[in-house]
């Protein structure tokens, strides 16, 4: 039989021998001055040196965690936390674990995700070497600023270690990232689920091991988190850019159907190409919108959308395939027409100027409600389980 806990202060660990044992003493010390009943857990990842070792001879708590990465590590001390809150951060001495009582008063007021902030704009402090100049002041207010816009996420934060959480939102968020990308999920599907999310500021201490290097790698997480922020929203990945192309081409075709002069130069039948190609790249990435949010919703990897569920009962199979097929007719209306054109000049020589007025808006309708049919079987497909 398990023992409750209040509070489980998890340490993710790999060949932490120089620092372990100090976290581990500020640990009791936060929770002794927290006045909860807590344990400490230490998720070893595959340690080489006496981290296990040192972790048990100081009274700490060990699960050990054989598949590797950050966020593996995470899910199997979590896994096996036996506490209703939980406060995560390294075991490297950059954070004080004495502190504890602080987010424990956080977690009584209600709280289900408690933030610590180590830079200047949310309150924290960052002691001289404890983080490099460019993540200081380039890639994570860059990064935490995305996240506030993306995700109405309000931290000032996103990389911070520090962290407390409810075992309840946990089990909630269905969390699936293996590696440095967890501490990142867990913060954009909190706010997408509308968690109560609250800011600590903190202080930053320089990383305590001397023998090893840090386990950031600047480029790859940076590129790692980018390449999150745009997965989890196909908003910003697929519709913005999307619209913004599909606009273009219409201020295009205003332009170059009349065949206007502006400055001097001559808006023709080159425009109308270029915007009948800014036009299908806009509508097949705003297509990719949909999909992606609508299987994301299916697979628990966003929360529900009201607007997807207004979507699916505005634009249904039928109505889809009605309008695809309408584009279509007209599309090959136009192409009937310069085919007539050309017929009228015993299939010889054409104005391409005046014909190709004709000819690519043809081939532009015709592709757009070929594209529409397909799609409407296809959203159709998967909206069958989100309307289940």
């Amino acid at each position: 039989m398990t023992q409750a806990f209040d509070l489980t202060i998890l340490m993710p660990c790999l060949n932490e021998a120089e620092t372990l044992a100090a976290c581990i003493e500020k640990a009791k010390l936060g929770l002794q001055q927290a006045g909860v009943h807590g344990e400490i857990l230490v998720a070893d990842n595959g340690s080489k040196d006496n981290s296990v070792l040192i972790a048990e001879q100081f009274g700490a708590r060990v699960v050990r965690v054989k598949k590797k990465g950050y966020g593996n590590a995470l899910r199997g001390g979590i896994q096996a936390a036996f506490g209703k809150w939980i406060l995560m951060g390294d075991a490297d001495e950059s954070y004080d674990f004495s502190e504890t009582d602080r987010f424990v008063k956080k977690f009584q007021e209600g709280f289900e995700l408690i933030m610590g902030c180590r830079l200047p704009i949310g309150g924290g402090k960052i002691l001289p070497g404890a983080m490099p100049f460019s993540h200081r002041w380039i890639g994570n207010p860059l990064f935490s600023r995305m996240a506030r816009h993306m995700f109405a996420a309000p931290i000032h934060d996103i990389y911070c270690g520090l962290r407390g959480f409810t075992r309840e939102l946990y089990d909630r968020l269905d969390l699936q990232c293996e590696g440095m990308e967890f501490a990142t999920e867990m913060i954009i599907k909190a706010s997408l689920h509308g968690a109560r999310i609250t800011e600590i500021p903190i202080t930053l201490h320089p990383d305590g091991r001397r023998t090893q290097a840090p386990h950031l790698r600047t480029i790859r997480d940076g590129w790692r988190t980018l390449r999150f922020f745009l997965v989890f929203s196909p908003r910003w990945l697929f519709l913005a850019p999307g619209i913004v192309l599909a606009l273009l081409g219409l201020a295009g075709y205003a332009i170059a159907l009349p065949g206007l002069k502006i400055g001097g130069v001559t808006f023709d039948a080159h425009t109308l190409l270029f915007s009948s190609l800014a036009i299908l790249m806009g509508y097949q990435s705003v297509l990719f919108a949909v999909y992606a949010k609508t299987f994301a919703i299916n697979e628990g990897l966003l929360p529900k959308d009201p607007r997807v569920d207004r979507f699916f009962k505005m634009i249904y199979l039928e109505r889809g395939l009605a309008i695809g097929a309408l584009a279509f007719l007209a599309g090959l209306s136009l192409l009937g027409a310069a085919v007539l054109q050309w017929k009228s000049v015993h299939f010889g020589r054409l104005d391409y100027a005046v014909t190709m007025r004709w000819v690519i808006p043809g081939a532009t309708l015709t592709a757009l409600g070929f594209q529409t049919v397909l799609a409407s079987f296809f959203v159709s497909i998967l909206g069958m389980k989100h309307r289940s």
